[in-house]
């Protein structure tokens, strides 16, 4: 596990039900997180995919098998707070997660919490502001800005906790345009240079093509893991499970089923045009 930062084991989980039987929302799910990778968890709403996010730093606990973090069992009462130093959560909404009236003081919020000194967190606060391009915001009020910028702010607070992961829950899902793109930039960044593991939870195909490795999920199950170009080249086996591809994927894909010869791992827009090129030439 030396490399490991989270590993599931058979996980298994179901919501409390006040009568009758529980429906199962994990269905024996293992999987193997690498320190340092960026990782993208794609399924449709009722995959299981937002509930395995709160498994990764125990804010749900197993029903059957077990959860490590850094490898600590999440059911280890006496370390629940290791666990969520090592991970940080960023939710869909950041008013959920946005606590004070001025932006530097909620992002000092956390580490407070943990009892760090107060010119380490000044150090942090700073740090995790221009980590995300939100310094220049330090003395605004969060509910002044935008919702992109909120969320940036979310993934500053978690940041200057020092977490070794990042678990994102559809960060972007109430977020136009621009925001998704700022959000991902930011998340993209926070993997590259600065080596922290991210987790990103999404149903949006364009922002799982350009993490280094996508799972998908459908009813408590992994169902493909891999790169994405060669997740997102299995198009039908993607639709059985109620899932779209990329629209370069599904172009390419239909000109396939008219007998072209194209490749179906060319995701971006460059690659695309570059197959379709040399198609025509």
């Amino acid at each position: 596990m030396s490399n490991t930062i989270i590993k599931t084991e058979d996980l298994r989980f179901s919501y409390p039900a006040a009568e009758g039987v529980s429906p199962v929302v994990l269905d024996g799910v293992d999987l193997a997180i690498k320190e340092g990778s960026f990782v993208a968890v794609l399924g449709h709403n009722g995959s299981g995919k937002s509930t395995l996010a709160k498994h990764m730093n125990a804010i749900l606990l197993p029903s059957g098998g077990k959860v490590y973090v850094d490898g600590i069992d999440t059911t280890d009462e006496d370390r629940l707070l290791d666990v969520r130093r090592a991970v940080g959560m960023v939710f869909q909404n950041p008013d959920n997660q946005i606590v004070a009236n001025v932006v530097e003081e909620d992002v000092a919020f956390a580490p407070e919490n943990l009892g760090v000194p107060p010119e380490e967190i000044r150090k942090r606060v700073d740090e995790a502001l221009k980590a995300v391009n939100m310094y220049e915001f330090r003395e605004h009020a969060p509910h002044l800005l935008s919702g992109g910028q909120k969320q940036r702010i979310a993934i500053a607070g978690v940041i200057a906790m020092e977490p070794r992961c990042v678990v994102l829950d559809e960060p972007t899902a109430m977020l136009d345009p621009t925001g998704r793109a700022d959000v991902l930039r930011t998340i993209k960044a926070l993997n590259q240079e600065r080596g922290v593991t991210v987790v990103l939870i999404t149903h949006h195909m364009d922002e799982a093509a350009q993490a280094d490795r996508l799972v998908v999920m459908s009813k408590g199950r992994v169902v493909a893991d891999g790169v994405p170009k060669e997740v997102f080249s299995h198009v039908e086996e993607l639709k059985a499970v109620g899932l779209t591809v990329p629209q370069t994927t599904q172009l390419l894909w239909e000109l396939r089923q008219e007998g072209i010869s194209v490749p179906l791992d060319a995701l971006s827009d460059e690659e695309c045009a570059a197959a379709l090129w040399s198609v025509l030439s």
